[in-house]
């Protein structure tokens, strides 16, 4: 279909190039993992709104996370599915439907940074200025960081997919498992310097203004543990922190391979498992990584779990 059409309205998905021995191996394993993502943020939401102890800043903040990740795999993984059972030459989608995925998908990547700064922010406040955290981390704060959460990424994605909107195209073939900016621009026999530069530019702003805001918050609560004698404190803070670090390392590393790959086509397939695997790993850990932390939640469950071996052994 490449070279064929010009502005062609459907278009075809690479997808992955795996043996048909391997396809039914991999169509589990990606559907498996979707069900487990799916169960683990949906059950860490529930917990959330059910709990009512769980209704603190902390948590309504940490909400964004598992929408996110809900969002992006929900709007990525099913379609990759269906993509497996068809031959390549049947995998085809159209061109409206591509620009909603690679939007989606770009939005799914940058509100997983700026939810991680927001949380960042809000252990900052917790730990440094605990006995103002009341009166900072208020009902209207939250809704603002939450705004910033997701308002500066629809912002930044849309100039980012705008760009390429733009542009005519001259192929139909998307090298990708799924819909992306990068993806989409390759389509074109048009310049893509535009688009190159401001792809660059919004992954240095993002990434700078993101580690940045990290490293920043973390030095100072580095600093405060280290001048306070309170054992609580620093073990409060070692436990929140750790966790979150851990989290956005994991985010943060999946994210750049995609960046850095897209940039060398021998490793094409090197990157498109790298892009699989940013939609897998960090959704189906962040709320394991937070729930085995939390012991908010783990009394949550430990307690729904003692009432029913309660009412196993005395039914009424």
């Amino acid at each position: 279909m490449e070279n064929i059409t010009y502005n062609s309205i459907v278009l075809q998905v690479e997808g992955f190039k795996v043996t048909k021995e391997s396809t039914e191996y991999a169509f589990f394993l990606f559907f498996f993992s979707y069900i487990v993502i799916m169960i683990l943020n949906l059950g860490i939401l529930a917990i959330i709104a059910i709990d009512k102890s769980l209704h603190q800043p902390m948590y309504l903040l940490f909400c964004n996370l598992p929408v996110s990740d809900i969002v992006g795999c929900t709007h990525i993984l099913p379609r990759l599915l269906s993509d497996m059972l068809v031959p390549p030459s049947e995998r085809l989608i159209s061109y409206y439907e591509c620009v909603v995925q690679a939007f989606t998908t770009h939005m799914f990547g940058t509100t997983s940074h700026t939810v991680l700064m927001v949380m960042a922010f809000d252990r900052y406040v917790a730990i440094c200025n605990p006995l103002r955290y009341a009166n900072i981390m208020t009902s209207r704060m939250i809704i603002k960081l939450t705004v910033f959460a997701w308002g500066v990424p629809f912002v930044w994605v849309a100039v980012l997919l705008g760009l390429t909107i733009r542009l005519n195209r001259c192929r139909t073939l998307i090298e990708n498992p799924f819909c992306d900016n990068a993806s989409l621009f390759k389509l074109s026999c048009e310049s893509s310097v535009i688009n190159n530069i401001y792809g660059l530019a919004f992954t240095v702003v993002l990434l700078t203004s993101s580690i940045g805001s990290i490293v920043l918050t973390y030095s100072k609560i580095t600093a405060v543990c280290l001048t306070s004698k309170s054992k609580s404190l620093n073990n409060k803070a070692l436990q929140t922190c750790s966790t979150h670090l851990v989290v956005y390392l994991i985010m943060s590393f999946s994210g750049v391979s995609i960046v850095v790959l897209h940039r060398f086509p021998q490793y094409s397939e090197y990157r498109k498992l790298s892009a699989i695997l940013f939609v897998m790993i960090p959704p189906s850990l962040n709320p394991i990584i937070y729930g085995v932390q939390s012991r908010e939640i783990q009394k949550f469950l430990s307690e729904k779990c003692c009432s029913r071996k309660r009412l196993k052994k005395n039914p009424i």
